[in-house]
């Protein structure tokens, strides 16, 4: 079981985590979504299965550290959304998906394998953020040379709501192994960059009345969700 420690509201809060979902090809704008997996396609990198993909990686890459060590010199950061889902609901911090651009050309899922993947200490409550969320704006800086310069900047109105994106990855993984032991009556549930769950926790869809318990046993997933149905290979 993988333990970090969050800041939330004035408290701070352990929170032992076991299960981490990346999400990638999230955007709204599907016209623009396929413009950019062309892009990629064009230097080597595959079409995902689907869109979006759910990538499930190892718990234990998420850290706090200020610094992280790499293989090389191909790797970045992306800075991401991160939902936990804790046992009194949905939480919302930022992330970096850090990645091996170099190996993501032969096989994405191995390429986000190979980097820890750093969370903010901060946590806020979905439910306080909620009616506000497309006025969300994520950014992250470079130093070069002591000179620090805005890397990336975007709104989170370009990424599908996180209802949305929740909804789809339960679409795909309920019928997994775990997912069939729900009951009808509680559920809850996470998506983006770190969709990470803390053990015995409940998920929920953010503004649904559907429900179901999930057992919380997961730990070193490494093939994407690809198709309906499909399941961890653990």
């Amino acid at each position: 079981m993988h333990r970090l420690d969050f800041e939330i509201g004035r408290a701070t809060r352990r929170a032992s985590i076991d299960t981490l979902i990346v999400a990638g090809w999230t955007g709204r704008d599907c016209a623009a979504v396929d413009l950019h997996i062309a892009e990629l396609e064009a230097v080597g990198v595959q079409r995902p299965p689907t869109v979006p993909c759910f990538y499930r990686l190892g718990a234990n890459l998420l850290t706090q550290a200020a610094a992280i060590d790499v293989v090389g010199f191909s790797s970045s950061g992306e800075v991401e959304i991160v939902l936990v889902s804790l046992a009194d609901g949905l939480h919302v911090g930022v992330g970096s998906d850090h990645t091996d651009r170099k190996v993501e050309a032969y096989s994405v899922t191995v390429s986000k394998q190979m980097c820890p993947k750093p969370i903010g200490c901060e946590l806020w409550k979905f439910d306080d953020v909620a009616d506000h969320w497309d006025e969300l704006v994520l950014r992250s800086w470079v130093t070069r040379q002591k000179t620090r310069n805005l890397y990336q900047e975007g709104s989170a109105r370009k990424i599908l709501a996180a209802p949305d994106l929740i909804a789809r990855y339960l679409g795909r993984a309920m019928s997994c192994r775990w997912a069939r032991r729900c009951t009808a009556e509680r559920c809850r549930s996470t998506a983006r960059f770190a969709a990470a769950s803390a053990s015995r926790s409940s998920w929920t869809i953010p503004g649904s009345s559907e429900s179901c318990s999930t057992p919380t046993s997961h730990a070193a997933w490494t093939s994407p969700v690809d198709a309906p149905g499909a399941c961890p290979s653990n």
